[in-house]
């Protein structure tokens, strides 16, 4: 068990290299199933979660080589199981996404309820609902088996635009027989992603980067190498810790376009960045004030679906709206539990008002003093971090483990970037 131990009151600065998008490697990562040819993956973040999940790959019967950090070639060219270990599974959220290329592969899939953050309910019907009509049976007792002598292409309109069960879909159709299309499908980068990899495995998907996918089946996918896009979600609480901290920072590796839809949403709080190339940097001399709405209303900052902004971010605007002057409501519309960590803040000395499981208002800025807390999920952790490095006094996280499944050598670029943390083993 470790705690980080931080030190607030020192501002950030310096220069990082964005990592490679957690939300697209886990799906990638699965997608290596589809083929019993090599696929060679660059740019896959070492965090906790890409770790379950070549562990997982590595149990089903995967060839896994390790070739340089960020850099792995694996081949699964002898699929042994189709269950997967419930201990490994219960670890990741993303332990869903091997439903999808294993139903594809083998024609079943087992696993337990995946785990992941607890951050309040997370069904999994859309997931059902999609490979239901591409012609897997599903039964639920306690864990869920999938099976199918054959999968066929449909026609499936989403419940809900969901991310992974959207990945689940062309994963399972990529092979179906015939043609599907998914309208109400997500499009974030990382959905993006799993389409360009299976394309370049041979795939045949239009409608990339929009809510409706089109997918015609073919008969075998090959291997290839693949490049995962950076941490958009990463690079947006990074620009919150700067901010907040009242300090500079440069992020390499950045995708100028996945920027804009976090752009309008921290312009509210006062803040802006600059973009060469594909470095970002923040400066330390803006102004953190609230930009009011029209007739000096308070302003939303609430999540929706791609383009729209993440709800991964929204921890992170709450913890940096509190060192900015003004009031703004934070809106976060697709987790019942995960605004509950503000308590935390509150005792830190965050004037934030919980309206309701949703909607939080933000008073600022505030005075935070050092706490002892504890991270609930990955995005509520790094907003702890936040607020400690802003806090007067020292801080202690325990649970960091949940941290550092999103967020890749995070001590260590910390310290580079001049915070005060260390992490300490505790009994």
């Amino acid at each position: 068990m470790y705690e980080y131990v931080i030190e607030g009151g020192y501002p950030i600065g310096g220069t990082i290299t964005a990592s490679g998008n957690k939300n697209a490697a886990l799906p990638c990562l699965a997608a290596a199933l589809l083929t019993d040819e090599p696929v060679i993956f660059h740019n896959i973040p070492e965090i906790q979660d890409t770790n379950v999940m070549i562990e997982i790959l590595k149990s089903l019967g995967a060839r896994v080589e390790k070739l340089s950090k960020h850099n792995w070639k694996i081949q699964c060219d002898n699929v042994t199981t189709s269950q997967l270990p419930r201990d490994l599974n219960k670890k990741v959220r993303g332990s869903i996404l091997f439903a999808g290329p294993l139903l594809a592969r083998t024609g079943k899939c087992e696993m337990v309820p995946p785990g992941g953050d607890v951050i309040g309910r997370r069904r999994v019907d859309t997931h059902f609902l999609a490979l239901e009509q591409l012609g897997a049976n599903i039964s639920v007792n306690g864990h869920f088996c999938f099976s199918s002598n054959k999968l066929v292409g449909a026609d499936i309109f989403l419940d809900e635009a969901s991310v992974t069960a959207t990945e689940n879909a062309v994963m399972a159709a990529c092979l179906a027989e015939g043609k599907t299309i998914i309208q109400n499908a997500a499009c974030e980068p990382h959905v993006q992603d799993i389409c360009n990899m299976i394309v370049a495995m041979g795939g045949k998907i239009t409608g990339i980067g929009s809510n409706i996918l089109t997918i015609e089946g073919v008969k075998k996918l090959h291997g290839c190498e693949f490049t995962i896009g950076p941490d958009y979600i990463e690079i947006g609480s990074y620009i919150g810790m700067a901010a907040a901290t009242k300090g500079k920072i440069t992020i390499k590796g950045v995708r100028a376009e996945e920027m804009r839809p976090l752009k309008y949403s921290f312009a509210k709080l006062g803040i802006s960045w600059s973009i060469n190339g594909d470095e970002l940097t923040v400066p330390n001399t803006q102004e953190l004030k609230v930009n009011e709405d029209l007739g000096n209303a308070i302003p939303k900052i609430d999540d929706m679906p791609w383009p729209g902004f993440p709800a991964d971010l929204t921890s992170i605007m709450t913890v940096t709206a509190t060192q900015v002057s003004g009031t703004v409501l934070i809106f976060e519309k697709m987790f019942e539990s995960r605004m509950f960590f503000v308590d935390k803040l509150i005792s830190m000395g965050a004037k934030i008002t919980l309206c309701d499981p949703h909607r939080a208002v933000v008073c600022g800025p505030s005075m935070l003093h050092g706490d002892h807390l504890v991270s609930p999920d990955i995005r509520a952790g790094m907003a702890m971090v936040i607020a400690a490095m802003c806090a007067h006094g020292t801080s202690r996280i325990s649970n960091v483990y949940q941290i550092e499944r999103g967020y890749e050598d995070l001590v260590a670029q910390l310290q580079k970037l001049g915070a005060k943390i260390q992490k300490v083993e505790i009994e």
